[in-house]
C-alpha cells in the first residue's frame, strides 16, 4: 500500500503552469485556480516570454498563491513543460498537477482527484479532459465526450497495462495527471524530445499503479496548428512526423515485446479498454506488431497499415538518447 499524504481535507496542491505570450488564455488558466473547491494550492507560473506578458497577468490578480519566474534563458516548450513535472518538492507540498496555459480546470479538479487518492490509496490519478474546439471564436465548443472515452475504463490500472494504451492512443494526458508527494514513477523525462512524444513517454515509463477516473473535471484546448512543430517547409514538418511517429513505434515494440502471452492472446477483446477490436487491430498492424492474418481488418486495410508502418520504421529516425531510456526501462 503507498504511503498517502494529509487526509482528504488538508494537504497543499502544487500546480506547475507553463506559459509563453499567451497573457489572456493565462488568465483564464488561473482564474480556473481561483474558483476550485479546494483552496489550499499554490502555483508557479514558469514564462518563457522574454518580453514577460505574463508578469502583467500575475500583478493584476494579485493572488499571494500564484508566484512567477521569467525564464533566463529561455527552455523553449518541450524544456519548460518537462521541468514542471519534477519529482522535487520545493513548496512542501502534498499533491501536484500541471496546468498548461492554453487549458483549464473545471471548479472540482483539485478536490475530487484527492479523493480518488484517499478512497484508492493510489499515488497517481489520470483524469478525463473534454476538449475545446475553435478556440479563436468567442464563444468556443467543447465537446461532449472526454478524451479518454474510447480509451479507458473508470478503474485501477498496473503499470503493464496502462503501457497498451500506447497501442491505440497516447496514454498520459499532460493536463489530467495528478500525484502525490510519495509518487516514485519518473514523470519528469531524461531524453530530448517535443512535447508531443513526451505524453508517449510518460505512459511507457510509469512504474507503479494509476487510477483513471473518468468524469471530465479539466479541458484541453485543441491548438495543433499553433504549434511549433508544424512550423518550417512542408519537407522538414513531413520529416519531423516521421520521426514522432517512429519513436511512438518504438515505444509501442517494446511495451508488446514485454506484455505477457495470455495478455496479447485477449488484447482485441481485453475488458480493460474501451478502444473496439478493430482500431487496437489497426494499431498493431501500424506498428508492425500483426500477425500473418487481420482478425478484424481487411486485408487490403492491414496491407496499407504495414506499408505506412515500414515507412515510418524506415523513414523515421530517433536519438540515442531515447533509444537508451527505452532500453534502460528494462521491460
Amino acid at each position: 500500500m503507498p504511503e498517502l499524504s494529509d487526509g482528504p481535507e488538508t494537504g497543499l496542491v502544487h500546480v506547475r503552469m507553463p506559459t509563453y505570450k499567451r497573457p489572456e488564455l493565462l488568465r483564464r488558466a488561473l482564474t480556473s485556480l481561483q474558483q476550485q473547491t479546494w483552496d489550499n494550492w499554490v502555483c508557479d507560473i514558469y514564462d518563457d516570454d522574454p518580453d514577460a506578458a505574463g508578469g502583467e497577468v500575475v500583478r493584476e490578480l494579485a493572488d499571494p498563491r500564484i508566484h512567477y519566474t521569467q525564464n533566463k534563458p529561455q527552455k523553449y516548450a518541450s524544456a519548460n513543460i518537462n521541468a514542471c513535472f519534477s519529482l522535487s518538492n520545493p513548496r512542501d507540498a502534498d499533491y501536484f498537477c500541471v496546468l498548461e496555459d492554453d487549458n483549464y480546470m473545471l471548479p472540482a479538479f483539485m478536490a475530487e482527484n484527492i479523493a480518488v487518492i484517499h478512497d484508492h490509496k493510489v499515488n497517481l490519478v489520470l483524469r478525463n479532459q473534454i476538449t475545446e474546439f475553435n478556440s479563436h471564436v468567442e464563444v468556443p465548443t467543447l465537446s461532449t465526450e472526454g478524451v479518454l472515452d474510447h480509451l479507458f475504463k473508470e478503474g485501477l490500472y498496473t503499470p503493464e497495462m496502462f503501457r497498451l494504451s500506447l497501442i491505440m492512443g497516447i496514454g498520459v494526458s499532460n493536463g489530467g495527471l495528478f500525484w502525490t508527494r510519495h509518487t516514485k514513477s519518473p514523470i519528469e523525462i531524461t531524453c530530448t524530445c517535443t512535447a508531443v512524444l513526451q505524453e508517449y513517454i510518460r505512459t511507457f515509463i510509469l512504474t507503479e499503479p494509476i487510477y483513471v477516473a473518468m468524469k471530465p473535471l479539466a479541458v484541453w484546448m485543441e491548438n495543433e496548428a499553433a504549434t511549433t512543430r508544424n512550423g518550417g517547409d512542408k519537407a522538414a514538418y513531413m520529416q519531423r512526423e516521421l520521426n514522432l511517429k517512429r519513436a511512438i513505434q518504438t515505444l509501442q515494440r517494446a511495451t508488446w515485446k514485454a506484455t505477457p502471452a495470455e495478455v496479447r492472446h485477449q488484447f482485441l477483446a481485453h475488458p480493460a479498454f474501451t478502444t473496439p477490436p478493430q482500431a487496437r487491430e489497426r494499431g498493431l498492424i501500424k506498428a508492425r506488431l500483426g500477425g500473418l492474418l487481420p482478425k478484424t481488418v481487411s486485408v487490403r486495410d492491414a496491407v496499407e497499415l504495414t506499408l505506412r508502418g515500414s515507412l515510418i520504421r524506415f523513414g523515421g529516425k530517433t536519438d540515442a538518447d531515447f533509444e537508451a531510456l527505452v532500453k534502460n526501462q528494462g521491460l
